[in-house]
């Protein structure tokens, strides 16, 4: 009976589903709008860190080569130690170095 009622061109029914169809679509559409912000958001903070994270990573490489390069031994570095018996040692070329 209901829906007979609501087939009826201009039936208050119709017009009250067509209004709560549109506020459905409108809700919807805020939400939609609404999740697309907040996920454009989270994918430009984990840019953001990844650059951050890349960024430190080049750091540490760079310092890492630069600290190695410092470290590099030539035969000036080298001291020479001779054992004069039990525990004693003595090493020359030590006070030489730059």
């Amino acid at each position: 009976m209901v829906k007979d009622f609501a087939a009826h061109e201009g039936s208050a029914l119709r017009s009250l589903a067509g209004l709560a169809a549109g506020l459905a679509t409108i809700a919807a559409l805020l939400v939609g709008a609404v999740l697309a912000v907040f996920a454009a958001a989270t994918v430009t903070v984990i840019a953001l860190m990844t650059s951050a994270i890349l960024a430190f990573a080049a750091m540490a490489a760079r310092a890492r080569r630069t600290v190695r390069a410092r470290r590099r031994r030539t035969e000036s570095d080298i001291i020479e130690a001779r054992h004069l018996g039990g525990h004693h040692w003595v090493a020359t070329g030590w006070s030489e170095r730059g």
